[in-house]
């Protein structure tokens, strides 16, 4: 009889709800016990899995790797995929192993790689991959010199974090001034170069901003299966469009990203993120993680969430071609349960200290998740 496998997602996105329906629905037909941790006691990951803790607060980096591995011993985990701290749980696989848990997550040198982004677009440009013309910025002198070469030379100039994830903290640079079009309507994401000046003299926080060309569409996301022995198994791309989505295997795409996962290194699961800079692809960003939209391809006809777990317990799936290419399709929000009762606020403890767990069944009336979506196919254009 083959053993049920056990699985943790630690204080991940809304959207890998998907990701934990796709490894009970493997087709392996192998049982699939999911264990969930979150910060946010309402958040829906927790809803669906099968086990759940609320993760303690204010932790460093080395008491959560403590506090994981705790967890790991207490829940029998097989399969450990880390988002939150995941440089520092990689840094500790070999404790992870003698506690019976496989990380589905690169190795150290990888991550680090790519955690800084002006550390990773020198790396890739160095065996061969284009990115896009960047400067680093700390202050209003760089930013204003930076943003007036990017002009001179036709582009729109945008910033964002030099370090991040999700595009938080991504601004357009205008020379609107700021009026009332900018209170009308939904909010934008551009913002009056004065009004950055302004916020930068003002303020005592420092900045490291990368600042480059607003890139244009098509947006590619490929996804990204590599074993230990950094070979590919599985390479897709994802078009955005607008709303429009689809997917490709057109080499422009896919031939970059298998050169950066098996050039660092990049094992399991990862999303290498293009966009056009002229009339060319380049680089936007490198994810050493799943991405919020890789179920996605199960309009392709590949789970690749159990391909990942197959592989870090050591069943190599092989090299996975997709049976199609899935239609173009939009994306929208859906419902999704949220628990009864909201896990108790957290007593004051030790870094370290488990928290009891709860049941994962509600029977509470359906709550929208926040960044649920479902996929909605679009006829083609």
């Amino acid at each position: 009889m083959v053993s049920r496998v056990r699985v943790w997602l630690n204080r991940t996105y809304a959207e890998n709800v998907f990701f934990m329906d796709q490894l009970r629905r493997n087709p392996s037909d192998r049982a699939v016990e999911i264990h969930a941790t979150h910060g946010d006691a309402d958040s829906p990951v927790l809803a669906a899995a099968d086990t759940a803790d609320l993760e303690p607060e204010g932790l460093s980096s080395a008491a959560y790797v403590e506090y994981a591995l705790a967890q790991c011993r207490r829940r029998g985990i097989d399969v450990f995929v880390p988002r939150l701290e995941q440089s520092a749980i990689v840094a500790h696989r070999a404790d992870f192993e003698a506690v019976g848990t496989a990380l589905l997550a690169p190795p150290p040198e990888a991550v680090a790689v790519f955690e800084d982004k002006v550390i990773a677009y020198e790396a890739v440009q160095a065996i061969g991959v284009p990115v896009p013309s960047w400067w680093r910025v700390r202050g209003v002198d760089e930013l204003v010199a930076a943003v007036e070469e990017l002009e001179a030379a036709g582009h729109k100039a945008c910033f964002k974090p030099a370090s991040g994830a999700g595009g938080v903290g991504f601004r357009v640079i205008t020379r609107t001034p700021f009026s009332m079009s900018h209170l009308t309507g939904f909010p934008s994401p551009y913002v009056p170069l004065d009004l950055v000046v302004s916020a930068l003299k003002d303020s005592d926080e420092p900045v490291d901003w990368l600042v480059m060309p607003r890139l244009e569409q098509p947006e590619v996301s490929v996804d990204c299966l590599t074993g230990p022995d950094n070979r590919v198994r599985l390479a897709i791309g994802r078009t955005k469009n607008g709303r429009r989505r689809g997917f490709t295997l057109h080499e422009q795409w896919l031939e970059p990203a298998r050169r950066i996962t098996e050039g660092f290194g990049l094992h399991y699961l990862s999303n290498i993120q293009f966009r056009m800079f002229g009339d060319r692809p380049v680089l936007m960003d490198v994810n050493t993680r799943p991405a919020g939209g890789l179920h996605q391809l199960s309009l392709c006809g590949v789970n690749a969430p159990w391909a990942a777990v197959q592989l870090a317990l050591g069943e190599d799936p092989g090299e996975i071609a997709p049976p199609f290419l899935g239609q173009d399709y939009t994306v929208v929000s859906g419902p999704r349960p949220l628990r009864a009762v909201s896990l108790p606020q957290q007593r004051a403890e030790e870094p370290g200290t488990l928290l009891p767990a709860v049941p994962a069944q509600t029977t509470d009336p359906l709550e929208v998740a926040p960044s649920g979506t479902v996929g909605r196919a679009i006829a083609p254009a």
